[in-house]
């Protein structure tokens, strides 16, 4: 009886030592697959990061690329008001001088028609 009881307490041993190995390997496999599941977790989050803050970048790019062409474009629309001050001034100043050359013509035609009407007195005034 002897014999079983020693039996009995080996099996008992080894079946101990077997749990507490496989006991072990889990927890070591459960350590390792956790310690996996960081490094994917943290590679998946740099991905995503990195192309955020790439976006981010790009953004930031182009809303300073937008304020320097709002400033070229306001720049532009206050020289093309200068230049079409600048051209009613202009035009206004042509129609000016057309207005007095004008002017002059009537003038000259006037004095023209009264140097004639002076003549044809005088000639009449000789006549008698």
């Amino acid at each position: 009886m002897e014999d079983i009881e020693v039996a009995m307490q080996h099996l008992i041993q080894e079946h101990s030592l077997r749990n507490a190995t496989l006991h072990e390997n889990i927890h070591q496999s459960r350590k390792e697959a956790s310690a996996v599941a960081v490094q994917v977790s943290n590679l998946l989050v740099d991905s995503v990061n990195g192309g955020v803050q790439e976006v981010f970048s790009n953004e930031k790019q182009i809303e300073l690329e937008a304020r320097a062409l709002s400033t070229t474009v306001q720049r532009f629309v206050k020289q093309t008001n200068q230049w079409l001050t600048m051209f009613h001034s202009l035009d206004s100043t042509l129609k000016e001088i057309g207005d007095f050359e004008n002017w002059i013509n009537l003038m000259e035609h006037d004095c023209q028609n009264i140097a004639k009407a002076i003549g044809q007195i005088s000639s009449l005034g000789d006549q008698s």
